[in-house]
């Protein structure tokens, strides 16, 4: 696909790269999230990358940004706003909160507890969010960047499967490449770069991607194959809940997201197993002793390919 917008897209990647010294994969799983209109959770620890990366998206994109800290004392009206009384117009006032924004990152989601987890939940599903009895809608391009720390670190509740269920994709960042690391202490943290970066698309360009992808044809043989990875976790071996239909349809709005910033207009294999694992492992439960992503990853080992 040779246009304008896609053009836009490959340079927001080299500009988010710029910034975000950590692995490509973590940059391209943002982007597919983006465009397929869902959302990305992030878990690791502290330092390496998670708000940067969200900073560095927003800003490439044209969007604007907004960044909630998540924490034990944090209220439901701190994320989604609340209503002031306003004594010269003797009516309440809607004061909106950072959900508000067109990029939300929710910063240690985690450690908030699970009632303020789900003020989020409505505006992840529905685009929305209910205050005062009254739905008010979030902005078309409305996209959350979640970060969450390990479960095993002090003061974190666990998110709960609806709320997970939520994004579309979920992933680690890891630890910087050598090189990476060495380029960090070289410019000091990425601050000059932020300021330096520019936008590459608008929020017009965002939604002609957005509705480009979702155009994105894929064939009954793709479907059947990432059909047949999809039911395959609901049997597979250490796996105790599979994905589901959401699942499903969700890891082909990725394909789709996928084949876009790779410049076609069809989606292959290739994506399916690309993608299985950020958008299938968090909806998944397991074993003691299991784990979801390796759980994935035998499965679409084992799955046939269409030829």
């Amino acid at each position: 696909m040779d246009n304008p917008d896609a053009l836009a897209l490959a340079r927001l990647l080299e500009s988010v790269a710029r910034v975000y010294r950590g692995p490509a994969l973590a940059v391209e799983l943002v982007a597919v999230a983006f465009l397929a209109r869902g959302h990305a959770l992030v878990e690791d620890i502290p330092g390496v990358g998670k708000t940067t990366l969200a900073r560095a998206f927003a800003a490439a994109a044209g969007l604007r940004f907004k960044r909630v800290q998540c924490t034990p004392d944090l209220m439901p009206a701190d994320i989604t706003g609340v209503s002031i009384w306003d004594e010269r117009d003797h009516a309440f006032r809607f004061h909106p909160g950072p959900v508000f924004g067109e990029v939300l990152l929710a910063d240690e989601l985690n450690r908030t507890p699970p009632r303020t987890q789900s003020a989020l939940l409505e505006a992840l599903a529905e685009g929305q969010v209910t205050v005062d009895g009254e739905a008010r809608a979030l902005p078309p391009l409305f996209f959350c960047i979640a970060t969450q720390n390990p479960a095993d670190h002090a003061g974190t509740y666990p998110l709960p499967d609806s709320q997970r269920d939520r994004f579309l994709v979920s992933f680690r960042l890891g630890y910087p490449a050598q090189d990476q690391e060495l380029a960090i202490l070289a410019h000091d943290g990425a601050d000059d770069a932020m300021g330096a970066l520019h936008a590459t698309l608008d929020a017009a360009a965002a939604g002609r991607l957005r509705a480009l992808a979702r155009r994105v044809r894929v064939d009954p043989e793709v479907q059947r194959y990432l059909l047949a990875v999809v039911r395959a976790t609901r049997g597979a071996k250490g796996v105790v809940q599979g994905a589901s239909p959401r699942a499903a349809l969700g890891l082909q709005r990725a394909c789709q997201a996928r084949a876009v910033l790779n410049g076609r207009d069809f989606a292959i294999p290739d994506d399916v197993q690309a993608l299985a694992a950020p958008c299938l492992a968090h909806r998944v439960a397991v074993r003691a002793g299991s784990h979801a992503e390796a759980a994935i990853q035998a499965v679409v080992e084992a799955t046939p390919v269409p030829r």
